[in-house]
């Protein structure tokens, strides 16, 4: 296989152009082929080819005809949605839920099931959730594993990726220690080998989400907080302002210490950030200072009916729950603060299930908290707000995993291309600028 200058085969070069091609039309909407060059960088004549073998693949079709100025019509090519299929898995704090979806990110199934007893992490009964779960997605969508790209599966904790035999979780809030989840659900045999498993955290797989669909979207440095029973948050520092792949580096942001010999948070360690700011602390903030849901202990309840049940005490009036939300609110802004000193982003967005239904009430007082703890300068260049993806952003952001995967192989479902025809001098020089480079 012959090399150019910059060490690149004509198979990478090749793979870099259909990439460009690729996520030109993914994120841009459909283009006309006269459209793709301007946008990728690349020759008429490699987008011609381009698009050619993707069609011939079935991963592009036309999307109807726009007239031209004074010209002939042009076709509009757009991504095929039923090419292929990936299924996000987010395991989360109360429940896993595991969706399936077509190439445009559709989702075609969903099936949730709950953490019994509440907030039990054992590893087999998850494992075995997961299981189950893209079996049903599967069966119910009527689709066999043929196109499937593969499985996102987002967790809590942080995420060995080199290790031997595959993904190992370190997730000390809920009891894992180096636990191998890619080699035990690999060892289930719910899908065949050739399809993957990509494991990351959770809070990453919401910011790719929002940076790709959602409220992050044009932004190049973002700070996105998932707030639920925990917190935790992802940092993007090199953005695609049109949606394209993103880079997103997870932050075990809620074991920041805010407040020495303070509270002791689940990890174990005293005042963390997460102490103060999770629902579960939250909660059992309330219920210290004799907060109840309607005459019912706030532990009696599962902690969505909790914290609605907190929210709605507050709306009433009552003085321990406002207290208690506008602690929280002060210190989730302190620790925002940190991070726009540290990272100077220029947008923070909220999202989790808790952040989702405690932002509308303290959103404004956040802000303000948030202002008043940085220094002037980032704070005046950082806006914070709420993403805008809702409950299954975890779920659609673990399964772009596996698509930004295919993105990177240029649509290729092996890992490996196939062999391919020594190409002319022209095609080996493609790639004017790195325009596949921009989207990877």
């Amino acid at each position: 296989m012959t090399t150019g200058r910059s060490g690149r085969t004509v198979r990478d070069l090749r793979r870099g152009n259909r990439s460009a091609v690729l996520q030109r039309l993914y994120f841009g909407g459909p283009m006309s082929r006269q459209e793709l060059g301007p946008a990728t960088g690349l020759s008429s004549g490699s987008v011609s080819n381009v698009v050619g073998e993707l069609v011939a693949d079935g991963l592009l079709e036309e999307a109807g005809i726009v007239d031209s100025d004074g010209g002939r019509p042009r076709t509009l090519l757009r991504v095929t949605p039923g090419s292929a299929h990936m299924i996000g898995v987010d395991v989360g704090e109360t429940r896993v839920r595991v969706e399936l979806f077509d190439l445009a990110l559709t989702e075609l199934a969903r099936t949730e099931m709950p953490l019994l007893p509440r907030g039990c992490y054992d590893v087999g009964p998850i494992v075995d959730h997961i299981r189950a779960g893209i079996a049903a997605v599967l069966a119910e969508a009527g689709v066999g594993t043929e196109r499937l790209l593969g499985v996102g599966v987002g967790v809590p904790g942080i995420v060995d990726h080199q290790a031997p035999g595959g993904a190992v979780v370190h997730g000390q809030t809920i009891g894992w220690d180096a636990v191998p989840l890619e080699a035990l659900l690999r060892a289930t045999g719910a899908l065949p080998d050739e399809v993957p498993y990509i494991i990351d955290n959770g809070a990453r797989t919401l910011g790719q989400a929002e940076m790709w669909f959602g409220a992050g979207r044009g932004a190049r440095e973002a700070v996105v907080v998932l707030f639920g029973s925990g917190v935790g948050a992802s940092l993007i520092t090199d953005g695609s302002p049109d949606g394209g792949t993103t880079e997103g580096t997870p932050l075990e942001w809620g074991h920041l210490t805010v407040s020495v010999r303070g509270r002791r948070c689940r990890c174990g360690a005293l005042g963390c950030l997460e102490a103060y700011t999770g629902a579960e602390s939250l909660l059992a903030r309330w219920s210290e200072r004799g907060g109840a849901a309607g005459g019912r202990p706030v532990d009696s309840l599962d902690e969505e009916e909790a914290l609605a049940a907190l929210l709605a005490a507050a709306r009433e009036g009552d003085p321990v729950a406002v207290e208690v939300l506008e602690e929280t609110a002060e210190y989730l802004g302190a620790g925002l603060s940190d991070v726009i000193n540290l990272f100077r982003p220029e947008r923070i967005l909220i999202g989790g299930w808790a952040g989702l239904m405690l932002g509308p009430h303290i959103l404004a007082s956040v802000r303000e908290h948030a202002t008043r703890y940085s220094l002037r300068h980032p704070a005046g260049r950082v806006s914070i707000g709420m993403g805008s993806l809702g409950p299954d952003a975890v779920t659609v952001g673990a399964a772009t995993l596996p698509l930004s995967a295919f993105f990177a192989r240029g649509g290729r479902r092996a890992v490996s291309d196939p062999p391919v025809e020594q190409p002319g001098w022209q095609t080996a020089l493609e790639v004017r600028g790195g325009a596949a480079s921009r989207h990877a």
